[in-house]
């Protein structure tokens, strides 16, 4: 099959940017507000200022870290099945993380979202067999700020199969998300062979690991639950203008995730991943929908390969604030771009406004392009040989394929069928069915998805334990009872 890809650099630019990169940990090296951090690279060999938290990591480090971590991993549903596969050019797909308003469908309006809203969102994605994994996609407004990152994984873990991607906004919840992980999994033994969570991990751009982060990344590793280095420069602001520049600080970041990974468990999963974009001046803004964002990332996916590391990539988003056809425009180079990267996690479907935003209607709209995109990405195959004399020969100069066996034997590899979401109608027909726009039809996707919903076959007893779990970190903040989930799960 011919190889459908993208690689901004020749193989010998890689190898200047590792080296660059390799060669700023040592000076100005990188700094860690995190003592334990600071204390685990010390035994292990950096050079330490503890009055400036400076570390400076030697060559030989980093590369026995790069030696440790795993090519490959698997992320597995609830049942314990293989659904996500790290490693090689292997594409998935998630939802991206952590939006704080909502497009309402009916309204086109950007609000908070809340309980409900975050159930419906985890009932759509297990609907979307385009989207590989969960994702804590939304911050819940009715419950207190200091439980929004378990809160949502709660929600989730209530209502899905797939494997989820999220992230801790404190040090001491990610250790009540690491009890409910554990309970959906049946325990620790079980969450370590058949981990079902990988974790959102981002260093602070230029060259810095905030305590919070740090401690995160420490606990994850030390743990053995799979985390997704999330290194953010921003060309122009927080790391250099040229993109070939802010790749090499994405680079330096992102090893010295790994070596603080793998100092505190060698061979614990790591992935070698980025949301990088270059900033627009004149608003102030980070766009995810320009083109040099889209470099950026296939830039470090080269990257993250030439130093076989699963890898992933926040493409797929738009900065438009509606579904409108800058919305699609940019969603579309997105999606094809990642797909041509081959990283192994694209995260972003949904989301508008600069990753802060995420829709419904855009979800399912995304979902087809991932897989108009990945159709491209099959190429044309040769599947019979001679190619087509034959069957040219037989059929002389008449037109009648369509009732020839040839037809019947190849349409359904050859031809995809979207969704009726594509409007691929005559105009007469798509005006007798109602001249639907395509957010209206959006719309009534989302609603058809989520009434054929089935909830996974789990115990109740497993809800009431989740929510127990909850109930006692929300108490610790002031927050005396939860909201009120569906009829169904009510303990």
């Amino acid at each position: 099959m011919p190889d459908y890809s993208i690689s901004p650099f020749d193989p010998s630019t890689v190898r200047r940017i590792v080296s660059e990169a390799v060669q700023l940990l040592s000076d100005p090296g990188v700094m860690v507000h995190n003592d334990e951090g600071l204390d685990v690279l010390t035994e292990a060999g950096a050079v330490i200022d503890r009055n400036s938290q400076v570390v400076r990591i030697p060559e030989k480090l980093i590369y026995e870290a790069l030696d440790s971590a795993p090519a490959e991993f698997f992320l597995y549903s609830l049942d314990q099945q293989p659904v996500v596969h790290y490693g090689g050019d292997r594409i998935h797909f998630d939802p991206g993380s952590a939006a704080v308003t909502i497009l309402d469908g009916k309204t086109s309006v950007h609000r908070k979202p809340n309980t409900g809203d975050f159930i419906n969102f985890v009932k759509l994605v297990e609907r979307l067999p385009q989207i590989d994994a969960q994702s804590t996609a939304l911050v819940c407004s009715d419950v207190v700020e200091e439980i929004g990152d378990l809160y949502r994984l709660y929600l989730a873990l209530c209502f899905m199969s797939k494997p989820i991607v999220t992230g801790a906004f404190r040090k001491d919840t990610w250790w009540t998300m690491y009890e409910l992980l554990k309970v959906a999994s049946g325990g620790t033994v079980a969450l370590r062979e058949f981990p079902i969570a990988i974790f959102d991990i981002c260093p602070s751009p230029p060259l810095l690991w905030s305590d919070l982060t740090c401690q995160n990344l420490i606990d994850c590793s030390r743990n053995n639950v799979p985390i997704q280095l999330v290194s953010m420069p921003l060309a122009g602001a927080t790391a250099p203008v040229t993109l070939a520049g802010a790749i090499v600080q994405h680079t330096a970041e992102n090893l010295s995730g790994v070596v603080i990974s793998q100092m505190i468990n060698p061979g614990s999963p790591v992935v070698w991943g980025g949301s990088p974009s270059a900033f627009d001046m004149r608003y102030g803004s980070t766009p995810m929908g320009a083109p040099e964002t889209w470099l950026l990332n296939a830039g470090y996916v080269q990257i993250g390969k030439s130093l076989n590391l699963p890898t992933q990539v926040y493409l797929g988003m738009s900065d438009a604030k509606l579904l409108d056809a800058q919305c699609g425009m940019e969603s579309m180079g997105g999606v094809m771009v990642a797909v041509l990267t081959g990283a192994n996690m694209i995260s972003g479907a949904g989301m508008l406004d600069y990753e802060t935003c995420q829709s419904f209607e855009k979800l399912v709209i995304d979902a087809e392009m991932i897989e108009l995109v990945r159709r491209l990405r099959t190429g044309i195959q040769i599947r019979e040989e001679p190619i087509a004399r034959n069957i040219i020969k037989e059929m002389g100069h008449r037109s009648d394929y369509l009732s020839h066996s040839h037809t019947r034997r190849w349409f359904r590899e050859e031809i995809q069928h979207p969704s009726d979401l594509i409007d691929r109608k005559s105009l007469n027909d798509w005006i007798s069915s109602g001249s639907l726009s395509m957010r209206q039809r959006a719309n009534r996707y989302v609603e058809n998805l989520l009434t054929q919903y089935t909830h996974p076959r789990i115990e109740r007893k497993l809800h009431g334990e989740l929510r127990k779990v909850t109930q006692e970190a929300a108490r610790r903040f002031g927050m005396v009872d939860l909201p009120p989930l569906p009829v169904e799960l009510s303990v």
